[in-house]
């Protein structure tokens, strides 16, 4: 760990500190081709977003023109001897046998959905998670590891995301008029639930987290988590370097898992001031309540997709639901147009869902120069996240495309701080 911060002479606190000219003194240190290669890396993800919504509804249609939705919904009913007919034909079948065929035969179209569609969209989630990050000098991994990887994300999203489409498929058959109501609260249950175990079962399955013992950099931030409330008796650190060169931290999990948590790229090529600093803005989300606030946010959100979802779904089976072999909103064949209308949704929706989180980043960050005091770290920390973040966009790209603020607005705000509290770095 760097032992000090260097300060552009600029930024350093004197009676006349101006923020504008230590902001561009610091951004001054980014060398021209480091910038240009974090831009072109930026901004050809614009570009991806694009090609990832456009990719998807590709497969989404190839699923339902060629019936292949359908056909895994009769492989699925013939395994389990789940049909309409079945159910007609053994009234006197007990309730619970019913819906555990029912369940499972849910249960096993999403296996075959997940992988077919994993396996449709490989190509542009190699290119976009392997060669391009290899390309930026930003993946560690070789193919194997990161194979292995995707596998475990595959078999997560088989557990959790099977979960989710069986409690779903089962209320729209049970409240055909009321479902995208409860089909809402269920999603942002699902969320909670994913978020609360997150630490400790999802976690470890991709990083090993470990206690952080080195006194120089656990007892700042314990702490910096006493003064402000938190509980927090340890700070955790994982193993990222494995997979990524970013450096990150993060408040994980909520209630009694909660975690504060910080990779050891972080840790390696952090200052103590840099590690404060970014500390203070993870616990800022945790005081300022963000994580429940960003429940009730999806919740209004899912509530709006969910009804629209419901008139999107009803005018495309009218159109092509005999083409595409579905009987209903409750058939498991209609997944695939269930994720093509979500894509379309979430994509026109990407500017608002990135203006809530930058706003909630907004405010961490100044939680954190308040809580640490430490802006010239704040700043560091920016220039460091501007490997693979653009610093300067405009006003118009900063507000679509970008989830947290831009690294020149970090940093301006860090040194605005700084000027308004330049008598603690003077002794004045």
């Amino acid at each position: 760990m760097p032992s000090v911060i260097h300060v552009p002479l600029e930024a350093q606190a004197s009676p006349h500190f101006d923020a504008t000219a230590a902001t561009n003194a610091y951004l001054a240190q980014i060398p021209a081709d480091k910038t240009a290669r974090s831009d072109a890396y930026f901004e050809g993800g614009y570009w991806l977003i694009l090609w990832d919504f456009l990719y998807g509804l590709v497969i989404a249609l190839l699923l339902l023109n060629l019936r292949w939705s359908a056909r895994m919904r009769d492989l699925a009913e013939r395994i389990t001897r789940f049909t309409p007919a079945h159910i007609s034909s053994n009234p006197s079948r007990p309730w619970i046998v019913r819906i555990v065929l029912e369940f499972l035969s849910i249960f096993i179209y999403w296996m075959q959905y997940l992988v077919v569609g994993t396996v449709l969209g490989f190509p542009l989630a190699v290119y976009e998670g392997y060669f391009r990050e290899h390309k930026y000098g930003l993946a560690t991994q070789t193919f194997g590891p990161w194979m292995v990887d995707q596998l475990k994300g595959l078999a997560v999203g088989v557990v959790l995301g099977g979960v989710l489409v069986m409690l779903l498929v089962a209320i729209v058959r049970r409240l055909p008029n009321t479902w995208w109501i409860w089909g809402a609260v269920v999603t942002i249950a699902m969320l909670m639930v994913a978020a609360l175990i997150a630490p400790v079962y999802i976690i470890p399955i991709f990083n090993t987290p470990k206690i952080l013992t080195d006194a120089k950099v656990v007892d700042p931030i314990l702490s910096l988590a006493r003064a402000n409330g938190i509980p927090a008796k340890a700070v955790y650190t994982i193993d990222a370097s494995r997979q990524s060169t970013r450096m990150s931290a993060n408040v994980s999990g909520f209630a009694n898992t909660m975690r504060i948590t910080l990779n050891d790229n972080l840790l390696r090529r952090g200052s103590p001031e840099e590690i404060q600093a970014v500390m203070g803005h993870e616990m800022g989300h945790y005081v300022l309540n963000h994580i429940y606030k960003g429940i009730m946010f999806n919740l209004i959100e899912f509530v709006l997709f969910f009804a629209l979802l419901a008139r999107g779904l009803t005018w495309a089976l009218q159109h092509w639901g005999e083409k595409w072999q579905i009987r209903g909103v409750g058939d498991t064949a209609v997944v695939p147009l269930v994720v093509l209308l979500a894509s379309i949704f979430f994509f026109v929706t990407t500017p608002i869902d990135n203006t809530f989180t930058r706003s909630q980043e907004y405010e961490a960050d100044m939680y954190g120069l308040n809580t640490s005091r430490q802006p010239d770290g704040f700043a560091q920390a920016a220039i460091h996240l501007g490997e693979y973040r653009k610093m300067s966009p405009g006003p118009i790209e900063e507000w679509i495309f970008f989830d947290h603020p831009s690294g020149h607005n970090r940093i301006y705000a860090a040194m605005r701080w700084k000027a308004e509290n330049v008598k603690l770095f003077t002794g004045q």
